[in-house]
This record gives C-alpha cells, structure tokens and sequence, in this order.
C-alpha cells in the first residue's frame, strides 16, 4: 500500500506521528509531504525531532499570504506530486489550509482521501477552519472519527458512507510521551521563572478572531494581568505580532517564553493546575490529563469535554474570565468519561485501509 501524507502545521505533526510508524512498520509505503505552512523551527522542525518522525521526502516550501494565496499555492505544488507518486490513499489531518489544499488536489485527480479527525464542528463558519473541516469531510472517501459525537454531525449532514469511528489519534501520542516530558520539567519551569510545585494556568491564543480584534486583545491581556494565579504562556507569532500592532503588554504575572516543542508542552500541561486556551488540540490534550480548561471562544470542536464539565467557553471579558478561572480551580469533575477510545488507533485506521484497498483489487 503507498499512502501520501499531507501536513503542513504543528497539530498535524503530532498526529502523523503514530500513523506514520504504524505504516512503516507494518511494511507499507508512506511519502511524507510538508506544505510549509508553519515554517519557523519552533512551530515545524522541533516536532519532527520530538515526535522521531521521519525527515519528510517532500518539502513545498509555501509558507505565508492570504488563505486563498496558501491554499492556491499548495494544490499547484501538490498535483505534479500526486501525478509523479500515484497513491493509493492521499492523507489529510484535521482543519488546517494544508488539510483543504491536499484533498481538493487530490478529489480533482480521482484519488481516495482519507481525513483524520472527521466530523467536528464548531457550527461557526466565521473560521476558516470550520470551513476547511466541512469541505473535507464532503470530499473525503475514508472519514476517521475521533468520537460518537463527530460521526453524528457527519450523519446529520448526510455523510454515513466510509466513516469509522476509530478513536483519537492522539490518544497514541499523548499518554506515552508523558514520562519523557516530566524529564524536562524542572528546567522549563525554572525558565518561566515558576517554583517546583507552583500552580499556575498554561495558556496559548492564537486565533485571528482573538488576536487580530484590538478589543479581544486587550481584554486577553488585562484578563491574564489580573489572574489570580500565573499563567505560562508561549508566544505564538501570531500573537506577537499583533501585540506589537496594538501597542499592548503583558504584565508580569504572565510568564512569555517562545513556542514550546511538543515534549515542553506536555511537560507544562502535566505541571500546570488549569489550561487557558483557544486551541482545538490543546483543549482535547488538557481532557486527557484531566486539567480543567478554559476555552477563549464561544464554541468548541470538543462539546463532549464541555458538557463532562472540564471545559467551560469564555469570552475575555475580564469579570467573567477571572470567574471562571476561580471556578475551574476549585471544581474538578469527579467523572472522566473515555471520550478518546483506547490506544492502538493508528494500526486500527491501517486495519480499515488494507481492507478498503483489497475490496478495490477486487472489484477493479
């Protein structure tokens, strides 16, 4: 079997990662395909260290520009590709401009897609990414659902054909990464400038609906400021530059350090008492480790952790953020509900492709 893998962003190096092995262990052919389109070392290259991924065999180079601009780029990059190497499955992740860019290429050449993380929605078309999700799943010939929740929202869209409810994919990168990271703990936190045992909140924002609005923004900071606790938080460049747009700063309750690897990450997750954020992976990994999270937006791809009680959506305002840090601090859930499925859900998803590409042998 040769599958081609398309990923281009931070959330999809993770999730290749088990994938990726299962594949090449179990004597399949994988080309690896990196879009570029999170190109700095901290957001790209450090998780291919981390995670022992494979160099990719192909790199696209397509960086920045506007959504349309990225997207473009990748699929004319891609189709020679796709022609050259002739896959039996082309592999998609998640919600990213790379997710889009490779399944459209690969829809207009004739050739199966397989979308990992199929289903989720956050009923919000004012995010790109919600767009490139549902697109995807539209497209797509081989849908891999994390949990019940998304293979109901494909069904309720009409999509029942090719789904398999297989579990996380992360579930096979977490949980076993999480001896690893606690070795690295001491330093990272003695560089954020917090004490052995200290609680404190992890937060990442990077979202253009809180970044790019100066009022968002503003309450962010001011919100962060005045926390009762304080919070870590890594500087995504996104981030950062709109801060330096607005003239706005952080005080010193919040502790800045660049973009985390993967292993400093968990490492941080696995210290921190809560997770302040308005990233769909992170929120999924604090469920995990069972850290009570606050998700910086009005909706969640994740609804399951809300409704367990471990999620809680907050606008920035600054009332109700400080209230519902409090909250979270001091009610944890006494139930963790097994959303995720149990590990092995890469080779299951192998499972499903070897059998789908023998029926196909068949019936050519």
């Amino acid at each position: 079997m040769k599958v081609m893998t398309v990923v281009g962003t931070r959330p999809e190096f993770i999730q290749i990662a088990p994938l990726t092995r299962s594949l090449r262990r179990r004597g399949h052919q994988e080309i690896l395909v990196n879009t570029g389109q999170h190109y700095d070392d901290n957001m790209s290259r450090v998780f291919f260290r981390e995670l022992d991924l494979p160099e990719p065999e192909i790199s696209l180079g397509v960086g920045g520009g506007t959504h349309a601009e990225q997207t473009g780029q990748m699929m004319i990059a891609l189709e020679p590709v796709m022609l050259r190497e002739k896959p039996d499955f082309v592999v998609v992740y998640g919600d990213t401009n790379s997710t889009i860019a490779g399944a459209l290429t690969a829809a207009k050449l004739h050739m199966p897609i397989v979308h990992v993380e199929a289903g989720l929605r956050s009923f919000d078309r004012n995010m790109p990414e919600e767009i490139n999700r549902v697109l995807t799943d539209h497209i797509s010939n081989i849908l891999f659902s994390p949990t019940n929740v998304a293979v109901n929202n494909l069904k309720n869209e009409g999509v029942t054909s090719g789904v398999y409810n297989v579990g996380d994919v992360r579930t096979d990168v977490v949980l076993g990464i999480v001896p690893r990271a606690r070795e690295r703990q001491a330093a990272l936190l003695e560089s954020a400038g917090l004490q052995a045992g200290e609680a404190f909140a992890l937060a990442t924002i990077h979202r253009a609906s809180n970044t790019d609005s100066e009022t968002r923004l503003r309450q962010i900071v001011d919100s962060f400021g005045a926390a009762e606790i304080p919070v870590l938080l890594p500087v995504h460049p996104r981030l950062r530059k709109m801060l330096d747009t607005f003239g706005l700063a952080f005080n010193d309750n919040v502790r800045t350090v660049e973009p985390l690897g993967f292993l400093d990450l968990i490492a941080a997750l696995d210290a921190c008492e809560i997770v302040i954020t308005d990233s769909g992976g992170l929120q999924k990994e604090a469920y995990m480790l069972r850290r009570p999270t606050i998700t910086v937006r009005d909706t969640t791809e994740w609804i399951e952790t809300v409704e367990a009680g471990w999620n809680r959506l907050c606008e920035p305002e600054p009332a109700a953020f400080l209230a519902a840090i409090q909250a979270a601090r001091g009610d944890t859930p006494a139930e963790h509900p097994d959303f995720y499925g149990a590990e092995g859900v890469s080779d299951r998803m192998i499972d499903v492709l070897e059998t789908a590409l023998q029926k196909a042998a068949v019936t050519a």
